[in-house]
């Protein structure tokens, strides 16, 4: 079935790694699966408005419009610029002396044998998904997929356009939750390894300096 086909095309798309699918994998390991998969939530309500332009069709007007896309494009460097800065700052701020002391997720000395992990100033729930949805919203790729990649898809011999669209983003929609979920679950795995903090300030300077070089690739990329 034509639909089948999309699902496993959408699938392939989904788990290409980008910031979103990072973003998830760190939320995870940080704070816990669910925490991660909340934050998706912003991912997907950013998804779901563009779905929805598509519907309408402003898609293919957004996706010919070279001054909406470099706004877009800018905007989302910018954020990815901020995100990545702010992790690498945090991860040097709490660093202090490396030690091998557990880290969040980790398990340490305390009473019968545990202790929680330490607090490190934790957003909200919305925070995480807000996070999510800014970056999501401010990907030009984001675009282009929804414009270019699901149109594909489409057959007037299907019936109605907007129908089959509507169809057809709901499906990726649940791709990029199926996707999303497997980099959360990955995250949370590296989370029960019970890493030391001096594993995890590692982890989030290499999460933040791959955030900074996906703001590079995307400003040196044409709009």
């Amino acid at each position: 079935m034509w639909i089948i086909g999309f699902l496993a095309a959408a699938l392939l798309v989904a788990l290409t790694p980008g910031a979103n699918n990072l973003l998830a994998l760190r939320h995870a390991m940080v704070h816990s699966f669910g925490g991660a998969m909340t934050g998706v939530c912003g991912r997907l309500a950013a998804f779901a408005i563009l779905v929805g332009a598509v519907v309408a069709g402003l898609g293919p007007l957004l996706s010919a419009s070279e001054w909406a896309l470099t706004a877009i494009k800018w905007a989302g460097v910018a954020y990815l610029l901020y995100l990545g800065t702010t992790i690498l700052w945090s991860s040097f701020r709490d660093g202090g002396a490396d030690s091998g002391e557990p880290g969040p997720g980790g398990s340490g000395p305390g009473e019968n044998g545990t202790s929680e992990p330490p607090a490190r100033g934790t957003p909200t729930l919305r925070a995480l998904a807000r996070k999510e949805f800014l970056v999501a919203i401010t990907n030009p790729k984001a675009v282009l997929v929804f414009t270019a990649f699901v149109p594909q898809f489409v057959t007037p011999e299907r019936g109605s356009v907007a129908t089959q669209l509507a169809t057809l983003g709901a499906v990726y929609l649940l791709a990029e939750a199926a996707a999303a979920g497997a980099f959360a679950a990955a995250g949370s795995v590296i989370r029960t390894v019970r890493l030391s903090r001096r594993a995890h300030r590692r982890l989030d300077r290499a999460t933040g300096g791959v955030l900074l070089g996906m703001a590079g690739l995307l400003a040196a990329e044409s709009a």
